[in-house]
């Protein structure tokens, strides 16, 4: 079993509350070999919201606004379920502040990407769960 990124599942979840379909990732949750979560909405952030990006060890929104709180509490609900259904892979939405895996935003909202992990990637990979995001299909 898999977790997703649910905006690669098409669920409009992102901050611009829409989604970033992936045709491949879509039809493994049709099959029932995925499950979609978005860490971000389980953290109790609405949709759409104020783009975040990870800033040191914070996770810091365009207003400046502290949302570390919700990504952790999103990337645990969100670790509960993957641990719950036997996942052992993820593939989710890449440079995200909570999905990306490898690469991520540096934190200045200027579309400069760094070497890192989102709040949910990093938590994914210290259970051993193998990361992946969509582009690697």
């Amino acid at each position: 079993m898999k977790v997703v990124s649910a905006c690669l599942a098409g669920i409009k979840c992102n901050y611009e509350g829409k989604s970033k379909p992936c045709q491949q990732v879509i039809d493994m949750v049709a099959r029932g070999e995925a499950i979609a979560v978005c860490p971000e909405q389980l953290g109790g952030l609405p949709t759409p919201r104020v783009p975040s990006e990870i800033v040191g060890e914070r996770v810091i929104n365009q207003a400046g606004q502290d949302v570390t709180k919700e990504f952790i509490r999103g990337s645990k609900e969100a670790l509960k379920i993957s641990i719950d259904n036997g996942c052992n892979e993820a593939i989710l939405k890449s440079k995200s502040p909570a999905c990306g895996s490898g690469k991520i935003h540096d934190g200045t909202f200027t579309d400069t990407l760094i070497d890192g992990d989102g709040v949910f990637a990093k938590m994914l990979k210290e259970r051993g769960i193998k990361v992946i995001t969509e582009k690697d299909l």
